[in-house]
């Protein structure tokens, strides 16, 4: 069996079980412990699974539980953001949403260029891909990833939101000026 096969059988198994030991995996692959053990290891390593409980066995270290890691258990947020978003409609204040989802008070004395560090830093906290560079008419903050692909196609308000979140936080109109389709590109916003 190869390593990607085996380590392919462990996911699934983890993925059946929620959460295992090596011992556990070991007994239900056919794997000496060792093998498991260092299997799990290279998974968390990968992000693929993390410890989610150490307990003690008798004598000698405690043994590690591991189970998938969240990112590949997924969750239902487009489902919510969807409905939220549909159920509110018309009359979605994006300005609102905007202020929520960043506080342009921290910028508000701040020069220019040390804002656009400051909000490309917050942004990829939450998952854009920021970067800015200049341009002849202002800045241009370039998303190289959509938080919001799941639900973007049919609330297009979101890029309204996404472009009134950059304005309060620079203190300028920013209008969008291209857009990630279909996965491919970047989102462009341009600061006047």
């Amino acid at each position: 069996m190869s390593v990607t096969t085996v380590r392919q059988k462990v996911l699934a198994q983890l993925t059946k079980l929620g959460s295992a030991s090596p011992r556990d995996l070991a007994r239900a692959l056919r794997l000496s412990e060792a093998g498991a053990r260092h299997h799990l290891r290279v998974l968390a390593a990968d992000g693929q699974a993390v410890v989610v409980q150490s307990r003690a066995e008798g004598r000698g270290r405690p043994v590690k539980v591991y189970a998938l890691a969240p990112a590949l258990v997924g969750d239902n947020l487009a489902g919510l953001a969807e409905a939220l978003l549909a159920a509110a409609g018309p009359a979605l204040d994006v300005e609102e949403l905007a202020s929520r989802i960043l506080d342009a008070a921290p910028f508000s004395n701040l020069p220019i260029p040390k804002r656009l560090a400051m909000l490309v830093e917050k942004l990829n906290f939450r998952h854009y891909q920021a970067r800015w560079e200049a341009g002849a008419e202002g800045p241009r903050v370039i998303f190289g990833r959509c938080p919001y692909a799941a639900v973007i196609e049919g609330h297009p308000e979101l890029c309204r939101m996404d472009a009134s979140l950059l304005g309060n936080a620079l203190g300028r109109t920013v209008s969008q000026a291209g857009k990630i389709e279909k996965g491919q590109g970047a989102c462009v916003f341009a600061a006047r």
